[in-house]
């Protein structure tokens, strides 16, 4: 079938009949009615190595109780270079007694990635994204988030929330990995909207488009989405991930 106009992009592994051009047209009226339904009038939470040290909270957590240990973690350390000094086995114990779950592996890689900053990058969180998923516990989800929540660039991180939508909306094939879902939505959606796709789609996975029972009924996207009228099914999505 056609490919897209990255050229690695195939329509196939869908399970439903829809061109380049009529998915992106349906591509970016979704993320306008996303942009309606849940705005936001600041996209960025702090600085990117804030943004950074959030994201690797984050992984696996509830949002209240990584905010809440992410804004207790500064009030108490302050910045970088004090965060760098600390000794790996106090940032365990911090994150441990605040109910961080993979405290270990956390506090390892938050005072790990603060020294990389400082002794490669001159105390400066790289915007680039191969030199992010350079820092420990930075894979690519998470330096996105940096890219788009710290500063304030057009990317697209797909966590479960946006993976999840991507595949029920028809926007990715139902079993490509993120990483494939990431370059569909690039493919598909304009570039100054990437920044958006996140928040938008995460909101609207919390509230509407959950992993069980999801209220279609009540979504806004009813109309245009292949899963509210079953031509994408939860089965279609789960299983052993494929590349087409």
């Amino acid at each position: 079938m056609g490919k897209g106009r990255s050229g690695s992009l195939s329509l196939e592994g869908f399970p439903f009949e829809e061109s380049w051009e009529e998915k992106r047209k349906r591509a970016e009226r979704i993320v306008e009615i996303l942009m309606e339904t849940y705005p936001r009038e600041r996209l960025l939470i702090g600085d990117p190595y804030r943004t950074l040290v959030h994201c690797i909270i984050s992984q696996r957590m509830r949002d209240e109780v990584t905010y809440r240990v992410w804004r207790e973690l500064f009030e108490r350390y302050g910045d970088m270079r004090r965060i760098a000094e600390t000794p790996v086995d106090e940032m365990r114990e911090f994150l441990r007694k605040r109910g961080v779950g993979l405290w270990k592996t956390k506090g390892e890689w938050i005072v790990k990635a603060s020294k990389m900053i400082l002794e490669r990058y001159g105390g400066k969180v790289p915007d680039d994204i191969s030199e992010l998923m350079k820092l420990p516990g930075i894979g690519r989800k998470c330096a996105n988030i940096v890219l788009a929540y710290g500063f304030g660039r057009q990317a697209i991180p797909v966590d479960t929330h946006v993976n999840r939508i991507s595949k029920r909306l028809g926007l990715a094939p139902p079993r490509v990995q993120p990483e494939r879902v990431e370059e569909y939505l690039m493919e598909l959606i304009p570039r100054d909207k990437w920044i958006y796709v996140n928040h938008a789609m995460v909101d609207h996975g919390k509230t509407i488009c959950r992993p069980i029972s999801p209220r279609c009924d009540s979504c806004p996207l009813r109309e245009l989405c292949p899963y509210a009228k079953g031509l994408v099914t939860d089965g279609d999505i789960k299983g052993n991930s494929k590349n087409p």
